[in-house]
């Protein structure tokens, strides 16, 4: 394995004083708006699939039927979750020394399900007004835009819509569970993810390709504070520094994720997590979300000038569940080391020095002498 340098060290609109509820939605209206541009439909498996077939799933009736699916599977799904995920992280609650009485599944399965039913309305509530015509001459193009014919087909915007819907429930969630110990996220979030990935389980494949957008959105906002960092730049003024470097930056944020990941997995061909290879589409959709939130924590930071976002959760969040992953410390140096040449190819100095200070944090915590202090 390639040995990892000690590296030198070195999204929003604009908004007026009109208060912070202009702000929050400018932040979360681009965060949905940039799902459109990513959203991308797992097609291996769906090259087979009848047209008709398609027309079915995606009507009215037929997204009703696959929402039904998903919430009479939810409750045994729930459990089977649970118990994946205590079993990742049971050792680490003795540990870390974690109060048990935070973490209450029963309770952490009902706030599930309050999330996915709203994830699941918006999904049943989308239409199309495309022909079914049109999506046909796609499929018979030369090139078999199956792909392109589905997006046509669905309009896929309603993930996007999802973002607003359910971003500020998460965010209340968030703070629910962080609250007492931000550790605690760790485990609502694994329930999600394991929960997410077995209500997938049990689908058609092109209606796996539908819902696995909604459940992103879930996904990505119980790993990433977005609702944090909404909430610390309405505090700011419109020629803010620091809320113009955000700015710029969430629009692109996944595809330096997208760039940082590629970059990560040529560096260590042969490397593997506890899922599998880099290279591998879950591990590779796991690792770009996991930039993405690394560049969010960030961002919190220089938004409430404070250390204390990386310092009380994200940085604890890693120590428990990378070493349970097998998330080597190595790679997460380099992904760092490439972050901060995003950031400096990404903005003008003076908004890098809004996060330059806080970034130096990160660098720090995440550096061989404390994995060393850790035993890691």
């Amino acid at each position: 394995m390639a040995i990892v340098k000690e590296f030198p060290v070195n999204h929003l609109k604009s908004v007026s004083n009109q208060g912070n509820k202009t702000v929050v939605e400018s932040l979360a209206q681009q965060w949905a708006k940039k799902y459109i541009g990513n959203l991308k439909v797992d097609t291996d498996s769906t090259e087979k699939i009848e047209i008709p077939n398609l027309s079915e799933i995606v009507s009215p009736e037929g997204r009703k039927r696959t929402a039904q699916k998903v919430l009479d599977s939810l409750r045994s799904v729930s459990a089977r979750a649970w118990n994946k995920t205590e079993g990742l992280l049971s050792r680490e609650i003795k540990q870390h020394g974690i109060d048990l009485n935070l973490i209450n599944p029963w309770e952490i399965a009902g706030d599930s399900f309050n999330i996915y039913q709203k994830a699941l309305d918006v999904y049943t509530q989308q239409t199309t007004s495309q022909p079914l015509s049109l999506v046909r001459n796609l499929l018979d193009s030369e090139n078999q835009l199956y792909e392109q014919a589905l997006d046509v087909y669905t309009e896929q915007v309603a993930p996007s819509k999802l973002a607003t819907v359910i971003g500020a429930d998460i965010g209340k969630l968030r703070k629910k569970y962080t609250s007492h110990d931000p550790r605690v996220i760790g485990f609502v979030s694994m329930q999600f993810h394991y929960t997410s990935q077995m209500l997938i389980e049990s689908l058609e494949s092109i209606e796996q390709s539908l819902i696995s957008t909604y459940f992103k959105v879930i996904d990505d906002h119980l790993y990433m504070p977005l609702q944090r960092a909404y909430e610390a730049a309405a505090n700011h003024d419109s020629n803010s520094v620091a809320l113009s470097a955000v700015q710029k930056l969430l629009p692109i944020s996944t595809q330096i994720a997208k760039r940082i990941s590629q970059r990560v997995i040529e560096v260590y061909p042969n490397y593997n997590s506890m899922s599998g290879a880099l290279s591998d589409p879950i591990v590779k959709t796991s690792s770009i979300r996991d930039v993405e939130m690394f560049q969010i924590y960030l961002w919190v930071c220089a938004l409430e000038t404070s250390c204390g976002a990386i310092q009380q959760e994200l940085f604890p969040l890693c120590v428990m569940l990378y070493p349970r992953l097998k998330v080597q410390w190595e790679v997460v140096r380099q992904m760092l080391h490439l972050l901060r040449e995003e950031i400096d190819i990404s903005l003008t100095s003076q908004e890098a020095e809004t996060l330059i200070p806080y970034f130096q944090v990160l660098w720090d915590m995440f550096s061989p002498e404390v994995f060393a202090e850790l035993g890691l």
